[in-house]
């Protein structure tokens, strides 16, 4: 089994962006996105929070079960933050490409001023 297990934590998003704070625009963006990356999706779990405080909106959590593993999305808009996890493996292919796509869309969409990625290979041997 080859894997990538990447996480990324974004700052300085706009809570103006919906993706921050209308669950169904982050699930879809999310669902596109992993198919656009050539993965397959099996399932889903987004939900919204309320605010904090007023004047406020609050942030999702949202998960995306891929036949592949995973993408996992938390957003804070009271403090600009959006983490991100996604891991990918394969027993026949490696799905990095794939995982790297996929962060970096949601990246690009969610237009951070500072974005810090750590990656970590998983391989299994049989």
């Amino acid at each position: 089994m080859h894997g990538l297990h990447l996480t990324a934590d974004l700052q300085g998003c706009s809570a103006l962006n919906p993706m921050m704070t209308d669950v169904n625009v982050l699930q879809e963006r999310c669902l596109s996105i992993v198919t656009m990356a050539g993965l397959q999706a099996v399932g889903q779990c987004f939900h919204g929070f309320p605010a904090l405080a007023p004047h406020q909106v609050g942030g999702i959590t949202g998960m995306v079960l891929l036949a592949e593993s995973h993408l996992a999305v938390h957003t804070w808009p009271e403090s600009g933050v959006v983490t991100l996890d996604v891991f990918v493996c394969n027993r026949n292919s490696d799905n990095s490409a794939a995982a790297h796509q996929v962060v970096n869309q949601l990246r690009d969409e969610l237009k951070p001023s500072h974005c810090q990625v750590q990656e970590v290979p998983r391989i299994a041997q049989n």
